[in-house]
């Protein structure tokens, strides 16, 4: 005789299969992504082999078909580029100072529909009322609970995800905030059902499964307001910290409470995957420590970090490429200071502005351009807190710091079939575009270089004027270089102006401490020196104003051919007006792809926190 089907029994049959279902959707989602990733990757190797046979490659009959005449061949082309334009050039602005992307708001909107879908989907009991509380309540519970491995996955450093998928961590991590904000809604429908319907009694107060599930809550209520981007911007720190005490207390106290319910095995993988994650950056920054140590038999200070003051809010940190630590232009590394963070493991992030020459390597920088090529360069802008304490350091004159390393992290943008290459740059966003600049010269495959730089001072320059121009003097006859330095302003803002950060400027005011050391006259010598020759090369133009993306894009346009590929560092508003120059219907007009104009490839860095 059949088992008499009860609401229980439905309420508990579907809590228990939907997740499996969510899980199904999200690995068949995360499989589609991964396959795409590698037909780009086959794609990008078929081009680099097809690359001196413009006949065989769509994208390089730009320089063959002429503009103005349609081509039939290029329409999956045109298409290609038509998805580009909708999905990562327009943009949904929030405030004046971030925006998103359309396919960050459809991943979204499809992360939502898929939780709230599964969650309210077949609430009818069998007396036909309709979302019945009973249904979606225990059910929201359950769904939230399954979400927490992704969650603590997309904020991991290293994950499967971005190994399956290529999509970078700096990426995931915009995707962790929006996975746990919609979790955190299903939460509270979870929670707030219980308490709208009364359904929590007396009795269940005193036991430990519901102390620990409202703790839970309770603290992720917290994190979501101090992980709001005002409070990370001003206090990053302690976001920092609060975030890992809050994290660690929201897990412990999921995996109790559902542990009650025999639902622990949902969350319990969460911590297996941070600890992976951790260990294997901890194996990182011991290998290259070790090997560092190895080299420094040969090499002696290759396990030291060198500071060098270049402005009173602009530290250079050199440290000597750890045997093994490979890079690509664009790619970042943590860097642990002990003698400079408040705790010892504290790990921050930086660009890597050297590009990684292995030959150059074996011998050492003999000066501060040769550090661009020789070794692992970080352009450091010292706003607060660590970096603050940092160039404090540096104006005392303590030029040399013990250094742990973790990395390298980020996908880098593949310039090795593009016929033209943009690179913009506002403050130190240069820190991104430089060693692209390096890499794109020192590779010799593009035909025409334009490199865009928006600073508040022209005594900017010599952050990396030195290794511009050494680069320069090696590029070869058939490639076209423009570097074009925009200086935006003559007046500096106050250090305390809010906008005193929006370009990284330099400003008159002295950090604590005495800089008069052998670093600091090094360093003005070469202010003086590098600046002062940089100038007089002549693809190097300075400019006063602000530079016109717009006008500049166009010419690059017109006058391009084959592929071409845009990567910007910078504020909200320089990607803004970038991905606004480069929304064009590649389908219709003058530079449309369809009529020979050259197809393009955006690589965006922003400023500030999502």
């Amino acid at each position: 005789m059949a088992a008499k089907i009860t609401d229980k029994t439905l309420r508990v049959g579907r809590a228990k299969a939907y997740p499996k279902e969510i899980w199904w959707f999200i690995v068949c989602l995360i499989f589609t992504v991964a396959l795409c990733h590698v037909g780009n990757l086959l794609l990008s190797k078929i081009r680099q082999w097809r690359q001196s046979s413009s006949k065989a490659d769509p994208e390089g009959q730009g320089r063959t078909v002429r503009r103005g005449t349609g081509s039939i061949t290029r329409i999956p082309l045109a298409l290609v580029n038509l998805y580009r334009v909708v999905a990562f050039r327009c943009t949904l602005q929030i405030g004046s100072s971030y925006s998103v992307c359309l396919a960050d708001v459809f991943l979204t909107c499809t992360y939502i529909a898929i939780i709230f879908g599964w969650a309210l989907t077949n609430t009818t009991d069998l007396e036909g009322v309709k979302f019945d509380w009973s249904f979606y309540s225990n059910r929201a519970g359950t769904l939230a609970a399954s979400q927490f491995p992704l969650i603590v996955a997309l904020g991991t450093k290293n994950n499967p995800i971005t190994l399956l998928t290529g999509v970078s961590y700096e990426k995931m991590n915009s995707l962790h905030r929006m996975c746990s904000r919609v979790l955190f809604v299903l939460l509270w429908l979870h929670a707030g059902s219980k308490f709208a319907t009364d359904s929590v009694t007396p009795e269940d107060w005193p036991t430990a499964w519901l102390r620990v599930g409202l703790m839970a809550v309770i603290a992720f209520c917290v994190l979501v307001l101090v992980s709001l981007r005002p409070i990370r911007a001003k206090a990053y720190e302690f976001f920092f910290y609060t975030h890992m005490a809050l994290a660690l207390i929201i897990l412990l106290g999921a995996y109790y409470h559902a542990k009650n319910f025999e639902f622990g095995q949902y969350v319990w993988p969460a911590f297996l995957i941070w600890a992976l994650d951790r260990f294997i950056r901890l194996a990182r920054v011991v290998y290259f420590k070790v090997a560092s140590y190895i080299g420094s038999r040969k090499a002696p200070g290759a396990m030291q970090a060198k500071l060098d003051l270049l402005s009173p809010h602009m530290v250079r940190i050199r440290i000597p490429r750890p045997p093994a630590f490979g890079w690509q232009p664009g790619q970042l590394a943590y860097l642990i200071l002990p003698s400079v963070s408040l705790l010892p493991i504290e790990a921050h992030p930086f660009s890597i502005a050297s590009i990684n020459s292995p030959d150059s390597a074996e011998k050492p920088a003999d000066d501060k351009g040769d550090a661009y090529f020789k070794e692992l360069v970080f352009l450091v802008n010292a706003r607060g807190g660590f970096t603050r304490r940092l160039a404090e350091k540096a104006a005392r004159g303590e030029t040399s710091v013990m250094a742990f390393l973790d990395g390298p992290y980020g996908v880098t943008p593949d310039l090795s079939c593009s016929e033209t290459i943009v690179l913009i740059a506002g403050g130190t966003g240069i820190s991104y575009t430089l060693p692209l600049l390096l890499s794109a010269i020192s590779k010799g495959t593009a035909r025409r270089v334009l490199f865009i730089w928006a600073i508040r001072d022209k005594s900017h320059l010599q952050w990396v004027s030195a290794a511009i121009k050494q680069a320069l003097a090696t590029a070869p006859s058939t490639m076209s270089i423009s570097i074009n330095i925009y200086l935006t302003t003559s007046q500096e803002p106050l250090p305390t102006s809010p906008r005193a950060w929006d370009d990284d400027s330099v400003h008159n005011e002295r950090l604590g401490g005495a800089s008069g050391s052998e670093s600091s006259e090094s360093v003005e010598k070469e202010k003086e020196d590098s600046v002062v020759t940089l100038t007089e090369v002549s693809a190097v133009k300075v400019q006063v104003g602000r530079p016109n993306i717009g006008v500049l894009m166009k010419e690059e346009l017109d006058n391009a051919a084959g592929r071409m590929t845009v990567c910007v560092c910078g504020s909200e508003g320089i990607a803004r007006a970038v991905r606004s120059s480069l929304t064009i219907n590649p389908l219709a007009g003058s530079n449309s792809v369809i009529r020979g104009a050259p197809s393009v490839t955006l690589h965006v860095e922003s400023f500030g926190y999502a």
